[in-house]
């Protein structure tokens, strides 16, 4: 009877042996698959950093080295601001630059954290960004001039314009941000983000993902530069930090507005489904301004991207009107 049991215990432990052998070997098989991506990563963030070229020229702002692209010698100066997670904002706004530069100073700002610019421990709110943007300026020796703000430098930007109004002669949005549109108030899975950076895993997602910048017109050299500092910057420590404090920088700006003296020209994405009321809030700012003026273009939310011509002509009729 004994030897039954015992003959019967073995037969059932063999396929239990097979099944931890078999969960043991998927095991090892993830674990050498997170140790290759990551490895993969470090090694591929090596080789990256020694091919990104260098571009604009470093202002010393709060101890700190930020990156700015002057271009253009024009009377009046342009300051480009990014909108959130732009990796590389003075090769983005390549085209518009190149449809201002002729009449216009252009000068492309690359926030901490973005583009060649160095990172900083200090909170990303409103203020902090605000007050930083001023001071390369103020380095630069740019005391007046006109913001053009894409995205989230509508909030940025509006609290700069009450900030510094005697320095800043308009403000021109590209599907600018409204204090008072909705959604804003989520909360972003920031660990998450982290883990994804840290891991390698967020390299591999951009890899494995769709080409961001196919049928775009950049060239070939500057869409690689992007890739490279995309990779560079995605889910750093101050974007993230910055990611963290949309929402207070939403609420801080609450029902805040534009000067109404200060010229204002929104360029809007006629197409933006995803945002309920985007135009009519965007009226709404244009209507509160002495000088406002509202251009839709069909072109999604980084508008710049293939209506630079168009914003530039605008931008340029609108500076002629205002003088």
């Amino acid at each position: 009877m004994e030897r039954k049991e015992e003959a019967t215990k073995k037969r059932m432990s063999k396929p239990l042996r097979m099944i931890l052998k078999s969960l043991a070997a998927v095991a090892i098989a993830i674990l050498l698959f997170i140790a290759v991506v990551f490895i993969v990563d470090k090694i591929s963030s090596k080789i990256e950093q020694g091919k990104i070229q260098s571009y604009g020229q470093f202002v010393p702002v709060d101890g700190k080295k930020m990156n700015v692209l002057i271009q253009g010698k024009g009377d009046e100066t342009v300051v480009l601001l990014p909108g959130y997670g732009t990796a590389a904002p003075a090769l983005d706004f390549k085209g518009l630059i190149e449809g201002l530069s002729p009449y216009f100073r252009v000068v492309a700002i690359e926030p901490f954290g973005y583009g060649l610019s160095d990172l900083t421990d200090k909170e990303r709110n409103t203020d902090n960004i605000v007050s930083e943007i001023h001071e390369a300026l103020q380095q630069l020796n740019i005391d007046c001039y006109t913001l053009m703000g894409h995205s989230i430098a509508g909030i940025y930007g509006m609290a700069y314009v009450n900030k510094y109004p005697d320095e800043v002669r308009a403000f021109a949005g590209i599907d600018s941000s409204v204090p008072t549109q909705a959604g804003m108030d989520v909360e972003f899975p920031i660990t998450t983000f982290k883990l994804l950076k840290q891991s390698g895993f967020g390299r591999l997602m951009l890899k494995l993902g769709s080409d961001p910048y196919a049928g775009l017109p950049f060239d070939e050299e500057t869409k690689e530069q992007m890739r490279m500092i995309t990779l560079k910057n995605m889910y750093n420590e101050s974007t993230l930090n910055e990611l963290g404090n949309i929402s207070s920088n939403f609420k801080g700006a609450g029902h805040s507005t534009f000067p109404k003296e200060l010229p204002l020209i929104l360029f809007v994405d006629a197409g933006n489904t995803s945002n309920e009321g985007w135009i009519p809030l965007h009226e709404e700012q244009v209507k509160n301004s002495v000088q406002g003026k509202m251009v839709t273009l069909e072109g999604g939310h980084y508008l710049h991207h293939l209506r630079s011509k168009e914003i530039a002509e605008n931008f340029r009729q609108f500076m002629q009107e205002i003088k």
